[in-house]
């Protein structure tokens, strides 16, 4: 089974738990980190992830990755967690619901001599994103942005 088509599968399987525990689905990812695959699900809710959110949601989706369709995956470890405070953003309603908000890009090759860059998110628009710098808006391509994430600002 392919990255893509797992992700696909494990969305549908897991969108109803999130329901069901009060959680919205926030993303799915599967990933190799070193030497090992790492199946994370991504949870949110306004008020805020717990550890029983996470714990409720990973305890209903396990038994349901045991499945024969899941066997030929590469051992992995199944990961629930919050979308956080940093989160990333990568559908166009996470976009879409963070207009006006601080943002951190992160450039695959360097922009104007920086890997990294702050600014407001002014749009989104079938993978382009403008950002307000303050002095200057920018759209970007979906090849420049390795990942656009909500900045934490203290």
């Amino acid at each position: 089974m392919q990255a893509k088509d797992l992700i696909r599968r494990v969305s549908e399987l897991v969108l109803p738990l999130c329901e069901s525990a009060g959680v919205a689905l926030w993303d799915v990812e599967f990933e190799k980190e070193g030497a090992q695959y790492m199946l994370t699900v991504t949870i949110d809710r306004p008020e805020g992830v717990d550890i029983d959110h996470c714990e409720t949601v990973s305890r209903a989706l396990d038994p349901l990755l045991d499945a024969k369709e899941f066997d030929s995956l590469p051992a992995y470890t199944l990961c629930v967690s919050s979308a956080g405070l940093a989160r990333k953003l990568k559908k166009p309603a996470h976009f879409a619901a963070f207009l006006g908000s601080a943002v951190e890009l992160h450039f695959y090759k360097p922009w104007n001599g920086v890997k990294q860059a702050e600014g407001t998110l002014v749009a989104y628009d079938a993978g382009r994103v403008t950002i307000d710098f303050g002095d200057r808006q920018v759209i970007f391509e979906p090849g420049d942005l390795a990942d656009v994430r909500l900045a934490v600002q203290f």
